[in-house]
């Protein structure tokens, strides 16, 4: 397969990487709890994709032999199986047709070709991809090289990073025909390694041409803990869309448990997370069912939200770098934005934080419930499902106004919409295994 010469490998944290297939591993770094499938499991899953117990197990022995292909051990071949099969129920038989259909054979046997080739069949303009994910396509060789002439680094401070330094330089290496280079960041003054071949740079600095519509304001908490003063904040600021920062996995957790305690709606947004898990949220935070996410400083890169109008610095950020990131989640395209920043009465402020702003809280406690649930779609583009075949379908057979249906977000194999929460159950009852496009659909809200 060949791309097209303007291909690019685009390298930016916290997106998807270049196929949706788990990484491949060895017994060596193979997660503990990985355990087999049980019947139940087996069950579950067939009543979630509507097809037959005795056809999922089929998929599931097809999968194990290929995906033994690239790893070691069964149970890893296993949970990739269904990785795959949670996306397309029927993935294995389609991938043998696939292989039928093209004709390849060494020595009188079928040459399988690589999942990412049969994910890249329609050469993209684009690929991107995480440092480690693209270097191991690379090595693996499954697309080709030759027309690849531009690499683009978004967020260069951190690729370019100890701990992504062997990576990056193995992407280079692998790269031979690269003429062009961009490296963006927000972050000014970063050492650029040698491999990274820059000669006669031209630095565009966007950072100083217009004025901020940044606010960053202080509220002083009373509790070393600043979980009240978290609250009165997040009542004060009301229904805006809004991130609070933490820097741990545990404070997370310490601080939903807080929320939730308090009837706050929230998502929470962290490198813990599986990847379908974190983009479930930003769905639900974009069409509405969540205000507020909770977030470590993954969240402070590569999220393009417009509309958020606000982030809270729940645990101050370590280092200026930060600090930037986070901020510059809100006020984005000349839009405002108010960063607040949380701080014990007794607790030190670093030098890089400066403002003399504080935000006086006000007393009153406020209904933040969102108006919306999220329902999931078991059918998408590759369906031939547009947003509009959905809608119609919840506006006639779910006997729905326009008012009660919010944003819809298509994906190849599935969608999601936001409903009136008023409405989801009686949407269930009347629209759930119904057909859409010749396809029999599954609804549920999640």
């Amino acid at each position: 397969m060949v791309l097209p010469s303007n291909l690019g490998v685009i390298n930016r944290s916290a997106l998807i990487p270049i196929s949706n297939s788990v990484s491949f591993l060895s017994s060596k770094n193979l997660p503990k709890n990985i355990e087999y499938l049980s019947l139940e499991d087996h069950y579950v899953f067939a009543k979630k994709h509507d097809v037959t117990l005795e056809s999922i197990k089929v998929q599931i022995e097809m999968g194990k032999k290929i995906e033994m292909e690239h790893v070691d051990d069964e149970k890893l071949a296993e949970e990739i199986s269904m990785d795959h099969l949670d996306e397309i129920p029927d993935y294995y038989t389609r991938l043998e047709k696939m292989e039928s259909e093209a004709g390849i054979i060494e020595a009188g046997n079928p040459v399988r070709p690589s999942r990412p080739k049969l994910d890249l069949k329609n050469a993209p303009a684009i690929l991107v991809g995480t440092p480690g994910r693209v270097a191991d396509h690379l090595r693996r060789q499954t697309f080709s090289i030759k027309n690849i002439v531009t690499l683009v680094l978004d967020e260069f401070d951190k690729s370019l990073e100890i701990g992504f330094e062997s990576e990056m330089s193995d992407i280079f290496n692998h790269l031979p025909n690269i003429d062009r280079r961009v490296l963006t960041s927000a972050t000014k003054n970063i050492k650029i390694p040698s491999f990274v071949g820059l000669k006669d740079e031209v630095v565009i600095d966007h950072l100083n041409q217009e004025q901020s519509k940044l606010l960053i304001k202080k509220v002083i908490s009373e509790d070393k803990n600043k979980l009240q003063a978290l609250l009165n904040l997040v009542h004060h600021v009301g229904k805006r869309p809004g991130i609070i920062f933490c820097n741990f996995k545990n404070s997370i957790e310490y601080v939903s448990d807080y929320l939730t305690n308090n009837n706050i709606q929230h998502g929470c947004f962290h490198g813990g997370m599986e990847q379908i898990e974190r983009e479930r949220v930003l769905i639900k935070f974009r069409n509405g069912t969540y205000q507020l996410i909770i977030a470590t400083d993954l969240a402070s890169r590569g999220l393009d939200i417009p509309e958020l109008q606000y982030i809270i610095h729940y645990q101050l950020p370590l280092r200026l770098e930060e600090f930037t990131h986070r901020n510059g989640r809100t006020a984005r395209m000349n839009n405002t934005g108010t960063a607040f920043v949380l701080q014990w009465k007794n607790e030190y402020l670093p030098e890089f934080i400066k403002t003399p702003l504080i935000q006086k809280l006000s007393k009153s406690f406020q209904d933040l419930s969102s108006p919306w649930v999220t329902l999931f779609i078991s059918g998408g583009r590759k369906d031939k499902i547009s947003k509009g075949d959905i809608a119609g379908l919840f506006l006639k057979k779910g006997l729905l106004n326009s008012g009660d249906i919010g944003i819809i977000e298509l994906k190849n194999d599935c969608a999601f919409i936001a409903v009136s929460k008023s409405k989801f159950t009686t949407i269930l009852d009347n629209l759930n295994n119904t057909r859409l496009k010749k396809k029999k659909i599954r609804i549920f809200k999640i």
